[in-house]
C-alpha cells in the first residue's frame, strides 16, 4: 500500500504513541527534527504543552490529544482514565474486577493512520499504549508502514510475533523498564553529529536504536530471552537497518561452552592417567 506522504516531511520524525506525561520527549528532540506525541489524557497533554511550549512553537513539537485506535470512524470513543496512576488509562475495556479503578470518559479517537498521514513518514515509532500495542502494530504492518526503527511493549507473544514475523525486521533489541533508570544513568546517547551523556527518568521508554546497550539479536535469540526473562514491562525494537546473523549467537554459546567442557574433561582424565592429578 503506498502512502501519500505530506511534500514538506523530509524531516526525520519520531512518533510516541502513549506519550503520557512527556518524559521521553526530551530525548525524541535531540534525535529528530520533529515529535509527534499522540495522548488520550487531557490533563496529561497540557502539561506536555507547558513543559515543551517552545518546542511546539518552533514545531518541533505536534501533541495529538486523542485515542488513537487501529481504524474506524468514530469520532469519540471511550477511554478509561485510571484513578490514581495516569500511566495506566487505557482504551479497551478493563477487567471487571478492576474497573472500579477507572473513571470511563469521552475523547477525540484518530485512526493511527490518520495521524502518520497528516504528520509525515516515521523514522521510529514508540507504542506503549495500555493493552492496544498489538492492535497498532497489526495496524501499521497491513498499511504497509515500515519505520527504520519500532517498538512495542512485550506484554503478549503475538507482538513479539508480529514484529519478528512481518519479514522486513531482522534485528531485535529489548528495553527492560523496570531498570531503565538504573541502567541509561548517564549513558552515552548520539545527537546529531556527536555523543553526549543522557540520564533517563523512571517510567520512560529509554533509548532506541543504537542508544541501547548490546548486540542487535536475531528472532531466535530474542525469542530465548523472552522465554527466560518473561513477558511484561519491557520493550522489543526492531530495525531493518542492520542485518543479523541468522545463525542464533546462543546456539554458537551454548556449543562453545559444551567443547569446551569436553576438552576440559578430556584434559583431567589425561592429568589423571598421568598420575598428576588424583583419581
Amino acid at each position: 500500500m503506498t502512502v501519500n506522504w505530506p511534500s514538506l516531511e523530509s524531516r526525520k520524525i519520531i512518533y510516541d504513541f502513549g506519550a503520557n506525561n512527556g518524559d521521553d520527549v526530551p530525548y525524541y528532540l535531540k534525535k529528530a527534527d520533529l515529535v509527534v506525541a499522540v495522548e488520550a489524557n487531557p490533563s496529561l497533554c497540557r502539561k506536555i504543552e507547558e513543559r515543551f511550549s517552545a518546542a511546539i512553537r518552533e514545531d518541533r513539537l505536534r501533541v495529538e490529544n486523542c485515542v488513537v485506535v487501529g481504524d474506524g470512524d468514530d469520532p469519540e470513543v471511550y477511554f478509561y482514565l485510571h484513578k490514581r496512576h495516569h500511566a495506566l488509562g487505557q482504551f479497551p475495556q478493563p477487567d471487571e474486577s478492576v474497573i472500579g479503578d477507572y473513571d470511563k470518559v469521552l475523547l477525540p479517537s484518530q485512526p493511527v493512520m490518520q495521524i502518520l498521514r497528516k504528520h509525515g513518514a516515521p523514522y521510529y515509532i514508540k507504542i506503549d499504549i495500555e493493552h492496544y500495542d498489538e492492535v497498532i502494530l497489526r495496524e501499521l504492518f497491513r498499511s504497509g508502514i515500515r519505520p527504520p526503527f519500532i517498538s512495542a511493549e512485550a506484554t503478549s507473544i503475538r507482538v513479539f510475533a508480529l514484529l519478528a514475523g512481518v519479514g522486513e525486521y531482522s534485528a531485535f533489541k529489548l528495553v527492560d523498564g523496570a531498570t531503565v533508570a538504573k541502567k541509561y544513568k548517564n549513558h552515552s546517547i548520539s545527537a546529531g553529529n556527536s555523543h553526549e551523556l543522557y540520564s533517563f527518568p523512571p517510567h520512560s521508554a529509554g533509548p532506541f536504536g543504537e542508544d541501547i546497550a548490546g548486540e542487535w539479536m536475531n528472532a531466535d535469540d530474542l525469542f530465548y530471552v523472552l522465554s527466560t526473562k518473561k513477558l511484561g514491562w519491557k520493550d522489543i525494537h526492531a530495525t531493518n537497518l542492520v542485518q543479523t546473523d541468522p545463525v542464533s549467537r546462543i546456539e554458537k554459546r551454548r556449543h562453545m561452552r559444551r567443547h569446551l567442557r569436553g576438552w576440559i574433561l578430556a584434559k583431567l582424565r589425561s592429568l589423571q592417567k598421568e598420575d598428576i592429578l588424583p583419581r
